[in-house]
């Protein structure tokens, strides 16, 4: 007899992941036989640093580590992700209280909203956006309050539209941005904490692409604002730091009982992180300046060879301050992202990211993602010359 059982609701309510729409995209091209650029999902193509892989493969060989993790990690990792912080941001964490490991940030993300929010409290989302943040709220049961990213207010939110918002329970802040590369300043972090003190919003940091930056200085940690411990949990990847996007571990910081409301939700759905693992990012968290540094080259370097090739055939495209992506209007050519993205796959075979997936205020921009080689980012503008 056929299983009856149907999705539920919950299920039935989220729009289908835009990331796993682009990857049955690439996939269906390639199995045509055909060359595609992904210059879709922001996943980094280059290697793992060899001391991270170094320390995975001697404590993989040890048996001490082939057995349960602790809930909340090791303290050596804990304190390591503290000591990191304060000499990044400057900020004091206590590795005991303040620090949580987590299998990477997205699951984080989600099992925080899952302890923090009730069912219909209002979840501040500034969009276009990391789509999984519609998806964490939809399925925390929470009632999604887009607002929206424009380009004359510099992709930041309007904070007068934040305090007409009554009884929010929490939101969402991504800077640098997903998708659009947009970059807050200390003064923005400032007024945003004074607000959500004013009117008890919960602020929950996506410090993901911190240390992807170009021409500015380095983008600062919202934990670093005065008051903001009050109210706030930042989280943190290594994916797009080190290059680590496969292996799963992130972490979130700053308020104690935040940290407490995300530690009772994951010792109660899975058994922690693999110790290995967590001995690795150790290892991550001490590697050199120079290795981050030499990365923010490589991307630089790309990015500027895009844009200047987009430039030649007529796109007028703003360089990103940070991130790895590039947020371009769509050509005047087209109607819309979709069928800009769709034109560049069929034309071109070139993948990229419809801006409108990331939300309604993304409709008319394109991202483009900085993780392929020199020649691969030539190629395809010498792709779009017919298409353009």
């Amino acid at each position: 007899m056929p299983l009856t059982m149907d999705f539920a609701e919950r299920l039935k309510a989220l729009p289908p992941y835009l990331f796993l729409e682009i990857d049955k995209a690439k996939r269906q091209a390639k199995s045509e036989g055909r060359d595609i650029i992904d210059l879709g999902i922001g996943d980094p193509d280059s290697p793992t640093p060899q001391p991270i892989i170094e320390a995975l493969n001697e404590a993989a060989c040890d048996p001490a580590n082939h057995h349960y993790a602790l809930d909340a990690g090791m303290l050596q990792l804990r304190q390591a992700i503290a000591a990191w912080y304060q000499k990044r941001f400057n900020v004091a964490l206590d590795p005991e209280t303040e620090v949580y490991p987590t299998i990477g940030s997205k699951e984080g993300l989600a099992h925080l909203l899952l302890g923090a929010v009730n069912p219909k409290e209002k979840v501040i989302i500034p969009e276009p956006c990391y789509p999984g943040y519609r998806a964490f709220a939809i399925l925390s049961g929470a009632k999604p309050v887009y607002v929206p990213l424009k380009a004359k207010n510099n992709f930041l939110p309007d904070l007068a539209k934040i305090e007409k918002i009554r009884d929010a329970r929490l939101m969402f802040v991504n800077y640098p941005n997903n998708p659009t590369a947009a970059v807050a300043s200390r003064e923005f972090y400032t007024q945003l904490v004074r607000i959500a003190q004013e009117k008890g919003i919960v602020l929950v940091s996506d410090l993901a692409y911190s240390e992807i930056y170009y021409d500015v200085k380095k983008p600062s940690s919202l934990l670093e604002i005065e008051g903001a411990k009050d109210l706030a949990i930042e989280f943190h990847s290594f994916s797009k730091t080190f290059n680590m996007t496969g292996w799963r571990l992130g972490w979130a910081c700053g308020n104690p009982k935040l940290i407490s409301i995300l530690g009772k939700v994951k010792s109660n759905v899975d058994s922690g992180i693999f110790q290995a693992i967590q001995i690795a990012g150790r290892s991550a968290l001490n590697l050199p300046d120079q290795e981050l540094e030499d990365l923010r080259m490589l991307y630089q370097e790309r990015r500027d060879y895009l844009i200047n090739g987009l430039r030649s055939l007529g796109w007028k495209i703003t360089p990103p301050r940070a991130s790895f992506y590039v947020w371009a209007k769509v050509p005047k050519k087209f109607p819309d992202s979709l069928e800009a993205a769709k034109a560049f796959l069929d034309q071109a075979n070139i993948l990229v990211t419809p801006g409108v997936g990331f939300g309604e205020s993304g409709e008319g921009y394109l991202r483009m993602a900085l993780t392929v080689s020199k020649e691969r980012i030539n190629e395809a503008v010498e792709r779009l010359r017919k298409v353009l």
